[in-house]
């Protein structure tokens, strides 16, 4: 949902390009034309769906593209963005329903865009990625049977990049990036977005937990590179006939790796049930099936297990604070800023009202009941 690591810094640096100036730099930038563009939602950066025209030279590739334009801060990050470009093909190859990257005309995989805004030069970074079809679990009643795929796709990714290598891949240690779960603390200076209410409580009150029972914990979690932001927005699925004729969804599109950094294998799945709770009619039991997904390919040890609650709670802070005081910065862009805070708040606090024992054995025991029904 983000792309850069200070909030504060980044009130006037999303990029702001006409549907004109991105056709311009589609052509410019990777020399191919384009027959219709429209903006996509997107959080700091700017995105764009492109259909391109056909040509002899582009009859058999695709057709249909997403221009990535990012913020001015994130463009200070080269290195950082590059990383996140090999590991998107890395994992395609590894077969991950990931985009395609584009090169540029000069063989590279991003450009570098100066535009001059009157008062100062600013510098936007550019890519193209293949459009991937399908549609967000937002848009879809969501089953056991897909929770539990999404938190085994959660697992298979982050375990499948332990095989990454790159000389830049050190860029992915972002110590003070407000989304990396490791940084709830960093909320604190956001609060006042908050107003003086009993959400700002709750949230108090969590930041206060996380700095007892997890930052002291945090050396006995597994460490690995999280994709960050597997949000109900960022998973794309597609559904097949079962042989009994009712519709069966898989996961054909992973989007949107510009929150990855290193982290934990744990922060990963809480992330996960967090953004899976969201859409939920009966959110709490959410939790169960994503993590019965997850340690079908990761167990947690007892320690991480133990930090789950809290860890899921932080998550609904972190987006929804975040929101509130990304609002203020942009509000022509509330709808979709606000998209977590239409239930966010509600589910937070039915979590935080039940308390972590009761919520725990929801989902312990669910997550239970499909190791029994493999055994069988």
């Amino acid at each position: 949902m983000s792309s850069g690591g200070g909030q504060q810094s980044q009130a006037l640096t999303k990029p702001t390009f006409s549907e004109v100036q991105a056709s311009a730099l589609v052509e410019s930038v990777f020399g191919l034309k384009v027959s219709k563009i429209q903006p996509l939602p997107s959080y700091d950066d700017q995105n764009f769906h492109v259909c391109i025209l056909r040509t002899k030279d582009t009859t058999d590739g695709p057709n249909e593209y997403v221009l990535k334009i990012s913020n001015s801060e994130s463009s200070k990050t080269p290195d950082l963005i590059e990383v996140q470009s090999h590991i998107i093909i890395f994992l395609r190859v590894a077969g991950f329903p990931t985009a395609s990257v584009c090169r540029t005309k000069e063989d590279n995989l991003t450009s570098l865009i100066s535009v001059d805004s009157g008062s100062e030069i600013k510098s936007y970074l550019v890519r193209l990625l293949t459009y991937l079809p399908g549609r967000p679990i937002a848009e879809i009643p969501i089953s056991p049977q897909l929770l539990y795929e999404i938190g085994r796709v959660a697992a298979k990714l982050d375990k499948t990049l332990e095989k990454f290598h790159h000389p830049k891949l050190s860029s992915l240690h972002r110590e003070n990036f407000i989304w990396n779960l490791k940084n709830v603390p960093l909320l604190e200076k956001y609060l006042y977005a908050l107003g003086q209410n009993r959400n700002r409580e709750i949230v108090e009150q969590v930041v206060q937990l996380f700095k007892d029972e997890v930052m002291t914990k945090l050396s006995h979690f597994r460490e690995c590179i999280n994709h960050g932001d597997l949000n109900d927005h960022n998973i794309l699925i597609e559904s097949s006939k079962s042989t009994f004729g009712d519709a069966v969804y898989q996961v054909s599109g992973i989007l949107d790796f510009d929150d990855m950094s290193y982290g934990y294998y744990v922060f990963e799945v809480a992330i996960t049930i967090m953004y899976m709770m969201i859409e939920s009619k009966t959110p709490i039991q959410v939790g169960g099936h994503v993590l019965a997904g997850f340690e079908s390919v990761v167990p947690l040890t007892p320690v991480e297990r133990d930090a789950l609650f809290l860890l899921v709670c932080s998550r609904f802070c972190q987006s929804l604070v975040l929101a509130a005081y990304s609002c203020q910065l942009y509000p022509e862009n509330k709808e979709y800023l606000m998209i977590t805070a239409k239930t966010g708040w509600k589910h937070l606090q039915q979590m935080f009202d039940m308390g972590q024992k009761a919520v725990e054995e929801i989902w312990f025991e669910t997550a239970k009941s499909y190791e029994s029904e493999i055994s069988m």
